[in-house]
């Protein structure tokens, strides 16, 4: 692939030296523009706080017509011609919004297609997502190096998910062709869910222009597949996931998905490092989706979206209800089953009330319809997802339920502490190192419910807790203050995220590649 020698514009150059590295940010999907998942809002979030830090990033994005739309400073800065299978792409600067610099790999044949950007309109994978992904990691790796159009180069390219995975494999075999002491760019990879692997026939290996030798146990070869995530994994100089505990489960079963001990044995170059927040979008002082505003010195002011929540849901007006909330996709990773299922008797024994937003598998959300029917006024299903209520459910609820089977880090449970609604979730991933439990002989508040197991019982023993406090409402006040005086903002997630970047440059210019490993990983692959 050759691009043309064409010059960044100048709304693109920096004449001082910033104070952390320059970063190449790839990733799939971006808040608000393109969103599936959590994801996109660590994409719109993280690079912003980085930027304030002092580093000169950019984000690289494939070209949606989302993202297109939404680019302003629109121009173009370079051509990426055919190589192997991979098609002929246009490189797009621009910004979007927020004012975050953007590169934009504009291809119509891969990206030009409306709705879900990695499945079709009946939910089955784009049949060219190995291309699609391919063109998007080729091109992040040959903006590290000399074929790259730009004057300006990064130090650091970050990855994330499978879609970008391929890159740093590229980036490694360039680096190992290139002339001895030539400044190499660091690769970090991050993991925001290890369950999606990325996998492929590997016959696509020569389209994507990969070297024969970079399939096998040794590299992107996983159970017989070409994993994109595998390739991350294995090839990158420092890798890093959504939250501490999140980082420990996947080097075991059964969170490591096969990928166990690959990551047991990079560990040394694995962290940690919790998600924040949009403080500002997510803020119930100045939210203008809520009924009304509120602070933790406002909390009464929180009936009125109480109020608004259980009109939405065609629930009650019952001031003595308890009301859980829920946001979320209806899946089995989200334990939506394990609420359906504790819900019936939880009903007969207390007056409660539950709103749930969200889509998904259609056999839980037939399950939501029909509890719903079973429980009128009581239980509340909106199928679809909906921004604006999502921001009302946080700020209404008194409660919020999340018992994740698993759950890598997870924003929910940070929105419903600074909405005022202490969260009963799972201890895993993120929500265990994001929730304090609250335990009264402690003598101090926690924030939420933390439970262990995977049952209905256990869910349910949790939600009786929860109860049990809501009802002493002295107590319910302190654990609502203690959780919206928690700071889930990005600036301490994103100095880890530069202190990484610093190791993975030190690595990176050490020699220290995948490539030039005498050790070998435990073994992941068929």
């Amino acid at each position: 692939m050759i691009p043309a020698n064409v010059a960044e514009p100048t709304i693109d150059q920096h004449a001082s030296q910033p104070a952390l590295p320059a970063v190449l940010f790839a990733t799939s999907e971006v808040a608000p523009l393109v969103k599936t998942g959590g994801l996109a809002d660590v994409s719109a979030s993280l690079p912003v706080a980085l930027t304030a830090l002092g580093a000169d990033l950019r984000l690289l994005l494939p070209g949606y017509p989302a993202i297109t739309a939404g680019l302003s400073e629109r121009c173009e800065v370079g051509q990426f011609e055919p190589e192997a299978g991979l098609p002929r792409a246009t490189l797009l600067s621009g910004r979007i919004e927020g004012g975050l610099r953007c590169l934009v790999v504009d291809c119509q044949s891969l990206y030009g297609r409306e709705g879900n950007p990695y499945v079709d309109g009946v939910g089955a994978d784009w049949s060219d997502n190995p291309l699609r992904f391919g063109l998007l990691s080729r091109v992040a790796a040959l903006l590290c190096g000399p074929a790259s159009p730009l004057a300006w180069r990064p130090d650091v390219l970050h990855c994330n998910d499978w879609q970008t995975g391929l890159a740093p494999a590229y980036l490694s075999f360039a680096r190992a062709a290139a002339a001895p002491g030539t400044r190499k760019t660091a690769t970090v990879f991050t993991v925001h869910n290890l369950a999606f692997a990325g996998a492929f026939d590997p016959v696509v290996l020569p389209e994507l222009g990969l070297p024969a030798e970079s399939y096998g146990m040794h590299g992107v070869e996983f159970h017989g597949r070409l994993s994109f995530l595998k390739a991350g994994l294995y090839y990158a100089d420092c890798l890093t996931t959504v939250s501490p505990t999140y980082a420990l489960e996947i080097q075991r079963e059964p969170l490591g998905f096969g990928f166990q001990g690959l990551l047991a044995g990079r560990a040394d170059r694995l962290h940690g490092i919790l998600n924040g927040i949009d403080v500002q979008a997510w803020d119930p002082a100045s939210d203008p989706h809520l009924a009304a505003r509120f602070n933790a010195g406002s909390l009464p002011a929180r009936a009125a979206n109480r109020r608004a929540v259980q009109q939405r849901f065609g629930l009650e007006p019952d001031d003595d209800a308890m009301l859980f909330g829920v946001v979320s996709r209806f899946t089995e990773q989200k334990g939506i089953d394990l609420i359906l299922d504790a819900w019936p008797a939880l009903a007969g024994r207390h007056r409660l009330q539950l709103a749930m937003l969200g889509s998904g598998d259609r056999q839980l959300t037939r399950r939501a319809e029909d509890c719903m029917r079973r429980h009128p006024g009581r239980v509340g299903f909106i199928d679809g997802f909906d921004e604006p209520l999502s921001h009302r459910v946080e700020g209404g609820c008194d409660a919020f339920l999340m018992p994740s089977r698993f759950e890598p880090c997870g924003l929910n449970q940070m929105y419903s502490q600074r909405y005022g609604a202490p969260p009963v979730v799972r201890s895993t991933g993120g929500l265990a190192d994001s929730v304090d439990d609250d335990d009264p002989a402690a003598g101090r508040p926690g924030t939420g419910f933390v439970f262990e197991g995977d049952t209905p019982g256990t869910l349910a023993a949790a939600v009786e807790r929860a109860h049990t406090a809501w009802q002493d409402r002295p107590r319910w006040r302190a654990l609502q203050v203690a959780g919206m005086q928690r700071d889930f903002g990005w600036q301490a997630s994103a100095r880890a995220y530069a202190r990484v970047y610093r190791e993975a440059i030190d690595l990176a210019n050490a020699n220290a590649t995948p490539t030039a490993r005498s050790s070998s990983p435990a073994r992941t692959g068929g």
